[in-house]
């Protein structure tokens, strides 16, 4: 009974991404890039980034939609980021931002 709780528990971390590996994952979906324009009115980011692994996109320049108001307020033209982008509810969205 004990070893099946502790798998349960195991597998349960796992599915929540708290087990070994879990940040690791996190870094590995990041991609470089260069903020090209910060459009506050629209939410948006454009980003001149390397290739997305993680949506199987080449390298190119695409606006994305900023998950929070406040990735707009921390980033400006010109700025060196690393950045995950995910589609959410089918839209292009940037959902973690580093400033490098």
């Amino acid at each position: 009974m004990k070893v099946y709780f502790k798998v349960a528990a195991c597998v349960l971390m796992l599915g929540l991404g708290l087990g070994p590996g879990a940040a690791s994952a996190q870094e590995a979906a990041m991609s470089a890039g260069e903020i090209v324009k910060v459009d506050k009115e629209a939410s948006k980011l454009t980003i001149k980034h390397g290739p997305l692994d993680n949506l199987n996109m080449p390298a190119m320049t695409m606006a994305f939609k900023a998950r929070e108001p406040a990735m707009l307020e921390q980033v400006q033209a010109g700025d060196k980021v690393h950045f995950v982008a995910e589609k959410v509810q089918g839209v292009l969205t940037v959902t973690v931002l580093e400033r490098q």
